[in-house]
């Protein structure tokens, strides 16, 4: 994976700071090889800032909040960036549209601070992970939901996730190649409802490993399966270990769906 030091971009006139912005985005993951920039490779990432350069006539670097990986979806993706020269950001939101593919919209937008980083500034991120539990799958929802076809038995998976909440180790769902300087997270809620044969997991914490949402969510189905035992999910917990835990679900029922940031108030929720 390219970090993308050799590609060219304006530099910062010497002065004041340049306008900075944070925009917030919705893309379908399945069009793109993840978030970040990857040599012969579509990524959300490069999409924007090609975008920034059609509109705007700027090669300009885009940092986002998170890195979300091949196939992942986002309803809440943040990603900041600057321009030579300041746009008002109702103009800024259509222009972008305007030259992103279909399967990546920019929803709002917000001048912020000089300085401020989407990565660093973040409080807490929620993911919601998506079941179809019916027999039948849905040519509607495909690449969209992990469709389990045996029944899942919710209270079970409601008990599991009841001993992985809170501030923990989670070596046990931790894939090889994270980069973390160590794996205590905090979990502050994770949540399972059911509607219909659509099954939703959703988890708010401080901070996640690699694929940690989808290493918890492949446990959980586990135990939902009987495969495993509500009180096993503690064991693995405890173990350090990720041979322990159960696999890791797919990338397509995967949504990136809120950032908390600190020294920036999150905009209005969009009309619908």
């Amino acid at each position: 994976m390219s970090n993308r030091r050799g590609r060219g971009a304006d530099r910062a006139p010497s002065g004041p700071p340049l306008p900075r912005y944070a925009v917030w985005l919705e893309y379908d993951g399945s069009a793109f090889a993840g978030w970040q920039y990857q040599d012969n490779a579509h990524t959300v990432q490069a999409a924007l800032e090609t975008a920034i350069d059609r509109r705007f006539g700027e090669r300009r670097r885009v940092g986002g909040a998170s890195r979300t990986d091949t196939g992942v979806h986002a309803r809440g993706q943040v990603a900041m960036f600057e321009l030579l020269h300041a746009i008002p950001v109702r103009k800024l939101v259509p222009a972008l549209n305007t030259a992103l593919p279909k399967s990546v919209r920019v929803l709002q937008a917000k001048r912020v601070p000089a300085g401020w980083d989407p990565r660093r500034q973040a409080l807490k991120k929620t993911y919601a992970y998506l079941v179809f539990n019916r027999p039948v799958a849905s040519p509607l929802l495909a690449g969209r939901v992990w469709t389990v076809h045996p029944k899942l038995n919710l209270a079970a998976m409601r008990r599991a996730a009841r001993l992985l909440t809170g501030r923990h180790d989670f070596s046990s769902f931790r894939a090889s190649g994270c980069e973390a300087a160590h794996a205590v997270r905090t979990v502050e809620r994770l949540t399972l409802s059911r509607r219909g044969p659509l099954v939703t997991i959703r988890i708010t914490a401080d901070a996640f490993l690699y694929r940690m949402v989808r290493n918890l969510v492949g446990t959980l189905v586990q135990v939902g399966l009987g495969k495993l035992t509500a009180p096993a999910a503690g064991r693995i917990l405890r173990a350090r270990d990720r041979k322990c835990a159960g696999p890791t679900a797919p990338a397509w029922g995967l949504y990136l769906e809120k950032i908390r940031f600190r020294l920036l108030p999150n905009p209005a929720p969009l009309r619908k």
